[in-house]
């Protein structure tokens, strides 16, 4: 592959809302990460390629008296959110559960990249989304922990 393609992905990334880029050409596989701004560097270490974004947001009144202090995990990029880590397994967190920091919740793929969503903190899942295998937009509420 040459310099002036690697350039053009390079440019394409920075431009673009994607995380990671993974293109093979022959027997040469260029990977291109990117920082989201306000990710810092230990997360990215503990997700392997993924982001996750720790903000309180009120999802609704689908659940009484909820925690005070809930942590909000949204989609870092749009694509296909995943639930489980294959069809036919069962999914990587269900309501109750109790999750660590750092735990993998769900996969969202964009672009045939695969982005992991880890907790950013130890606790409970109060709140799931419902899309399985449906389109996600950045910024949408995933789940919600304790």
């Amino acid at each position: 592959m040459d310099l002036l393609k690697i350039k053009t992905l390079i440019d394409f990334v920075g431009r673009s809302n994607i995380t990671e880029l993974s293109v093979t050409e022959k027997d040469v596989t260029v990977r291109i990460f990117r920082m989201l701004p306000g990710q810092d560097a230990a997360a990215e270490t503990q997700q392997e390629a993924g982001s996750t974004t720790n903000l309180a947001q009120d999802a609704g009144a689908d659940m009484p008296s909820r925690p005070e202090k809930t942590y909000a995990v949204k989609a870092s990029v749009f694509g296909v959110l995943h639930r489980t880590p294959a069809p036919g397994e069962p999914p990587f967190v269900a309501i109750g559960d109790e999750v660590e920091e750092g735990q993998t919740l769900f996969v969202i793929e964009a672009m045939k990249v695969f982005n992991t969503i880890a907790a950013p903190r130890s606790g409970r899942i109060t709140h799931l989304t419902e899309i399985d295998n449906g389109e996600v937009e950045t910024g949408d509420l995933l789940a919600e922990i304790a």
